[in-house]
């Protein structure tokens, strides 16, 4: 019986599931794709007890339907991207040694060489600790500092 009372309400209930959805997608086709999807997920576990909660659920299964197709068409590949779409900000070179030298002025000498290290030499934390004789956690302790230098240097300057 849960699954006739099922089939008569969404029959009953078409047209107006067919507008709820048409609200959302805006299209007739992907309306009805989405009326074809929302029975084929209730068709196998359609069992209701009364034509009010089928008439819940229809809607419900609907509108999250509706809702993963418009994310799903929002959703742009990446490789779709044109690059020169993308906004950047272009630094001049003396711009990036100007800030750095202010950088390097606030920095420890330790600090100085641990950025050096890892900016300009591409070492990595287990590296430099090696490389300076120090533990691996004062080298990462170090480098927070120095991000935390590093961003209020930026928010200064603005």
């Amino acid at each position: 019986m849960g699954l006739d009372l099922m089939t008569s309400s969404f029959l009953n209930l078409r047209d107006k599931l067919h507008r709820i959805a048409m609200r959302y997608l805006q299209s007739d086709e992907e309306a009805k794709d989405a009326l074809q999807d929302t029975w084929l997920k209730l068709s196998d576990k359609g069992e209701v007890d009364t034509s009010q909660e089928a008439k819940n659920k229809l809607v419900a299964v609907l509108r999250n339907i509706c809702i993963d197709r418009l994310r799903k068409a929002r959703e742009v590949p990446i490789d779709t991207i044109n690059s020169s779409d993308v906004p950047h900000y272009n630094m001049e070179t003396e711009d990036i040694e100007r800030l750095e030298q202010i950088l390097q002025q606030q920095l420890t000498p330790l600090q100085r060489q641990i950025f050096n290290l890892i900016t300009h030499d591409n070492l990595d934390y287990e590296q430099i600790a090696t490389q300076m004789s120090m533990s691996v956690e004062a080298v990462r302790m170090n480098m927070s500092r120095i991000r935390k230098k590093i961003r209020e240097t930026l928010n200064k300057l603005g």
